[in-house]
């Protein structure tokens, strides 16, 4: 297990596009069909990484919290699923519905869509307002496995309730850590550090 950090893309980057099967319902799932939502949160998230693992339930609690109240929510399995068969699509389905996630879990087989938003890690957290601008990428909540600190959402809670109320978001924010992405050999991005952080 490699502990990654996120990439901390510049804020204010444009969400770039995406057209993604959900594993779920066989349904194509694209960038557009979030356009009435007041924000969007794109989360590159994975079945077996241990730090995924921590907080999946408290994050499914999150999404059926804040989905009512208008925050639009993807996430996006970009690990080789060759090497990784425990991420394959099949059971990404087994994942989905085991946890009562009630967003989309998309499968970016290319890994292009991984590439495009720089995602590093598991997870990975990238919060867009109703521009489509990048507001916050950081972590969950300073938890993590074997820790002892309580998973509660605190950081991504914060800048939630900021784009929802119209509020800025704290530019200061602390980089998501988990495990690096698991990219197709020689597909490997010019930003993957396979030493991680350590």
């Amino acid at each position: 297990m490699v502990k990654t950090a996120s990439t901390m893309l510049p804020l204010g980057t444009p969400a770039p596009d995406f057209s993604l099967p959900n594993v779920v319902d066989g349904r194509t799932v694209s960038l557009k069909d979030f356009a009435d939502k007041p924000a969007l949160l794109v989360i590159f998230m994975c079945n077996h990484c241990p730090f995924v693992k921590h907080l999946a339930d408290a994050l499914a609690a999150f999404a059926r919290e804040y989905m009512p109240k208008g925050l639009a929510i993807v996430g996006i399995n970009s690990n080789d699923a060759v090497a990784f068969p425990d991420d394959s699509p099949e059971k990404m389905v087994e994942e989905a519905q085991r946890r009562g996630y009630p967003f989309p879990y998309l499968y970016d087989e290319t890994q292009e869509v991984a590439k495009a938003y720089r995602a590093a890690c598991t997870p990975d957290f990238f919060l867009f307002d109703r521009q489509r601008k990048l507001v916050y990428r950081g972590q969950f909540d300073s938890s993590r496995p074997d820790s002892g600190i309580p998973v509660t959402g605190e950081d991504l809670r914060r800048a939630v309730d900021a784009v929802l109320s119209g509020q800025p978001v704290p530019a200061e924010q602390r980089p998501s850590i988990g495990c690096n992405i698991k990219w197709k050999p020689g597909n490997e991005p010019e930003y993957f550090n396979p030493q991680g952080i350590a």
